[in-house]
């Protein structure tokens, strides 16, 4: 009797214990699939944000930078400078074929596509952006490039030509825009945050 209760109940045993690993694995599984699963919907919106705040910053800074030269060439151009802090601070209306800060005046070409490739740069690092203090910086620096193209592509002599329009004139300094501004602004910014060892993915290291 013994021997046949113990022939007919071999193969429940297995069965038995087998389901059971079966399910605690697939629970298991679940388990690991959610916990893998889990950072990304709090990673990516992150993520998100701080494009959402370059992209804002670069905007801002490229329509700040297009407004102020369509007025300086409607209404100060061929015109006398106008007088903002007295001899230390004018504005005066001037085309720049060159760099920031009228350097470079002979390689327009060339800075154009600096400037373009600076754009392209920025735009690809944008995917690996977790940092607000990065993203401020990067978008100051796509505005103000976005802001000196748009006058390369369009403005006279002819295309990746064009002169840029400058008009702040500080006394015993070059005469800049605010693209210039925004540039030199987000340089800064980002030497400084490499000073302090953040990184634009968000981690901080020490050298």
């Amino acid at each position: 009797m013994a021997e046949a209760e113990r022939i007919i109940g071999t193969p429940d045993i297995p069965g038995a214990a087998g389901a059971e690993p079966e399910q605690s694995g697939g629970n298991a599984a679940s388990g690991d699939r959610s916990g893998a699963d889990a950072p990304a919907p709090a990673e990516r919106p992150r993520g998100k944000r701080r494009i959402a705040v370059l992209f804002t910053v670069a905007v801002l800074a490229y329509a700040l930078d297009l407004v102020s030269k369509m007025v300086v060439v409607a209404k100060l151009e061929h015109h006398d400078p106008i007088d903002i802090a007295g001899d230390w601070l004018r504005f005066e209306a001037i085309r720049n074929a060159g760099a920031a800060f009228g350097f470079g005046q002979a390689f327009t070409v060339i800075f154009t596509v600096i400037a373009a490739a600076v754009i392209v740069v920025i735009a690809r690092l944008a995917r690996k952006l977790y940092s607000v203090p990065w993203a401020i910086a990067l978008g100051l620096l796509l505005g103000g490039a976005l802001g000196n193209l748009t006058d390369r592509i369009f403005r006279s002599p002819g295309v990746f030509e064009g002169a840029v329009v400058d008009f702040i004139a500080p006394k015993h300094f070059a005469v800049f825009n605010l693209a210039d501004s925004a540039i030199v602004c987000g340089g800064i910014l980002i030497v400084l945050l490499s000073f302090r060892g953040l990184d634009p993915d968000g981690t901080v290291h020490k050298d």
